[in-house]
């Protein structure tokens, strides 16, 4: 009784956790000078990811492989079909010329290049797939010409100021923050861990499924809050460029960490859920064309909703316990 309870109370402590990270980090940037810049680029693309790393470094620690995969590719699933879905239904979504011949590709890009690594045994026909430590130093490769990237464009993103906290600590409490949002990401991500694992043999369902479904949803709550608020108050390319470079960060960077740390096996049946990764940034690319142009619209929101509320059903109703 006692796991259910700590894997509820594990994701209080991952989001909170993040969040007073967040803050002290904000705090300690600001008293080193550091431009509001780097700090928006770093609370946004970062920030709303540390969830997923720290479930999958600490997956990767204990072996559980399947939550680690499960848990990127089904948030970066989310991301799009639910986040995005939801973010443009509360207001239709504009991006720029950039987002959609740039970014947009780019993360349709890191889901293609991770088809490729996790099959490679298959497509050489010799062995079972895995991602290998070489794969995840490939992944931190394409990471720094994203951050490259990023850095490039800093200048031309507009908003970011109101996803940054306003306040300033001193360096007690700014250290204080940092050190306990660590430990609440560490410990809500251990709870979550050891709870899905619980969960699955308790429902008789995959490790894999509540990877892709529960876990992915709960650690993808930071971008849905920081998605949902910048669309409510009009900021629309941050509400899609905050989903589409956490997307390309989970894939990069999280499974980056997380195949150096271990090498993760990759199930065949793992690319049913890697083709839905790729359908969803195809499907956002191809958004961008219909209706209104380089535009999300509220129906297509809609449209995104559906298949999501689709495609967790027929997991749910599809899975069972691995043999």
């Amino acid at each position: 009784m006692l796991t259910p309870i700590l894997f509820v109370i594990g994701f209080v402590f991952l989001v909170k956790g993040a969040d007073l990270l967040v803050d002290g980090a904000t705090s300690v940037a600001r008293r080193l000078n550091v431009s509001d810049l780097v700090i928006g680029l770093t609370v946004v693309a970062f920030g709303t990811s540390t969830p997923e790393l720290f479930v999958n470094i600490i997956a990767s620690f204990k072996g559980n492989t399947d939550i680690a995969i499960g848990n990127v590719l089904g948030s970066n699933i989310a991301n799009i079909l639910l986040i995005l879905g939801i973010s443009s239904i509360l207001y239709p979504l504009a991006v720029t010329k950039g987002t959609v011949w740039k970014e947009i590709p780019f993360s349709l890009l890191a889901a293609i290049v991770l088809l490729f690594m996790a099959n490679d045994r298959i497509l050489d026909g010799a062995g079972a797939s895995e991602l290998t430590r070489i794969d995840g130093l490939t992944f931190f490769c394409f990471f720094t010409i994203f951050i490259y990237y990023t850095i490039s464009i800093a200048a031309r993103i507009e908003g970011m100021e109101e996803h940054i906290s306003a306040r300033q600590y001193g360096w007690p409490r700014s250290l204080l923050y940092m050190l306990v949002g660590l430990a609440g990401l560490t410990i809500g991500g251990k709870w979550i861990v050891d709870g899905a694992v619980a969960l699955a043999s308790h429902l008789g369902i995959s490790e894999s499924v509540i990877g892709l479904t529960i876990v992915a949803v709960g650690t993808s709550l930071p971008e849905l809050a920081t998605s949902a608020v910048a669309a409510y108050k009009k900021n629309v390319d941050i509400a899609v460029g905050n989903v589409v470079g956490s997307n390309i960060f989970n894939i990069f960077f999280v499974l980056g960490i997380s195949a150096t740390i271990r090498p993760l096996p990759f199930q065949t049946k793992n690319n049913i859920d890697l083709g839905m990764v790729i359908l969803s940034s195809l499907m956002l690319f191809l958004f961008m064309f219909t209706g209104k142009k380089r535009s999300l619209d509220r129906w297509e929101g809609i449209v995104c909703l559906i298949i999501y509320v689709g495609y967790i059903t027929i997991l749910i109703v599809l899975g069972s316990t691995d043999p």
